[in-house]
């Protein structure tokens, strides 16, 4: 791998623990602060709105300034929302600021990739990169919630502190060659430009068909975050600190996927995985026939794996068709815009759903439901096409 790489993932595995943490340390203020049930999924959606109002500015930033300097800026403005909760701003609004330092960071961050290395090495170097999320994943829903246990504001300057290491290891990545400069930097050039990017990603087949599935995978997987920890508690009688453990367990599958698809599976071929996410969505149905937290674990864990075996190769081809087409940090941005507006309508509906008192196992076929079929259009309309 190149220079740099390495020291970009330990930057990255700070970041995403950090980030994965607060959401859970915010849970817990939350339950101490004693508002509603449904308040818990709205700290994504305040998370992710950023994401889409900033998507056309966030792409051209990335690419106009080296991507390591962009990250440590971005991870400067999370630090910053940290300490503002330590002040006492309300945790929704904290986890919306961090959210427009994961906006900024994210472009920069898998952009960085296609600068680095040549398309052959980037679904090794993608399942590098999703593996230490995923370790970050797994390791941030058990560390958040064991430090903010008892006392949430303890727990968030601890966070604190992994977002000043990320912005360290940041401020070491290489410089690399810019990217895409912006010609030019009003309002309206840069929404002509994001609109550009935009359809120039959905008019291109493989850039269609990676944006379709990305787009509903993120939605999916932040909304099922939360349907496993209620239905843990509501189902398995479990803790929710306990529950984080299955997430986690979740996530180790998602790791061992990723890892399947770095060995197996080539950038051509990237579209030939879409079965394996009509699959994850039965197995998310077969939840509901469910009783002990054994096989809850080999249940979710075999959900993981197939979610890290289709998501890498089509990461990976997205970044590529976009670096070819646009610029690594405009289709990032597009890719995140997209992505993130599917986690605000998915867990929106849930929180709707939450709000109205709908059964859990009502919500999980629904949820496993629209994913199978979702995945199973999507692939039957990219052979139609391709055909």
């Amino acid at each position: 791998m190149a220079k740099g790489f390495y020291t970009l993932l330990i930057a990255q595995f700070f970041s995403a623990i950090a980030d994965n943490a607060l959401l859970f340390a915010c849970i817990a203020l939350l339950s101490k602060l004693n508002a509603p049930a449904w308040h818990e999924p709205l700290l994504r959606e305040f998370f992710v709105f950023a994401y889409i109002v900033l998507a056309p500015f966030v792409g051209p930033f990335a690419d106009a300034l080296p991507k390591g300097r962009v990250m440590f800026l971005s991870n400067g403005i999370k630090f910053i929302g940290c300490v503002l909760a330590l002040l006492g701003l309300p945790p929704l609004i904290v986890y919306g600021i961090v959210g427009i330092g994961a906006a900024a960071y994210s472009p920069a961050k898998y952009g960085i990739l296609t600068e680095m290395l040549p398309s052959s090495q980037l679904i090794k170097a993608n399942a590098w990169m999703e593996g230490t999320t995923v370790t970050a994943i797994i390791l941030g829903p058990v560390f958040g919630s064991a430090i903010s246990a008892n006392n949430p504001y303890y727990g968030i300057a601890i966070i604190t502190g992994f977002y000043l290491l990320a912005a360290l290891f940041n401020f070491y990545i290489p410089k690399m060659p810019i990217d895409h400069k912006i010609a030019q930097r009003s309002l309206g050039f840069l929404l002509r430009d994001f609109w550009h990017a935009f359809t120039t990603l959905w008019k291109d087949p493989q850039g269609q068909v990676s944006l379709a599935v990305t787009t509903l995978f993120w939605g999916a997987g932040a909304t099922l975050q939360f349907v496993v920890l209620r239905w843990a508690g509501l189902k398995l009688g479990m803790s929710e600190q306990d529950a984080t453990k299955l997430i986690a367990i979740l996530a180790v599958g998602i790791a061992i996927g990723s890892v399947g698809a770095s060995l197996f599976v080539k950038l051509e071929d990237a579209v030939k995985v879409l079965p394996a996410g009509v699959l994850m969505g039965v197995l998310v149905i077969c939840m509901t026939f469910v009783n002990t937290r054994e096989v809850a674990a080999v249940m979710l864990f075999s959900i993981g794996v197939l979610a890290g075996y289709f998501l890498v190769p089509l990461n990976s081809l997205l970044q590529h068709r976009g670096h070819e087409l646009l610029g690594a940090g405009h289709s990032i941005a597009v890719q995140n815009f997209n992505e993130n507006i599917g986690i605000l309508l998915l867990l929106g509906i849930y929180t709707r759903m939450i709000h109205q008192n709908f059964p859990i196992n009502t919500i999980i076929v629904i949820f496993g439901a629209f994913v199978s079929i979702s995945m199973a259009i999507i692939y039957r309309l990219y052979i139609k096409h391709t055909r």
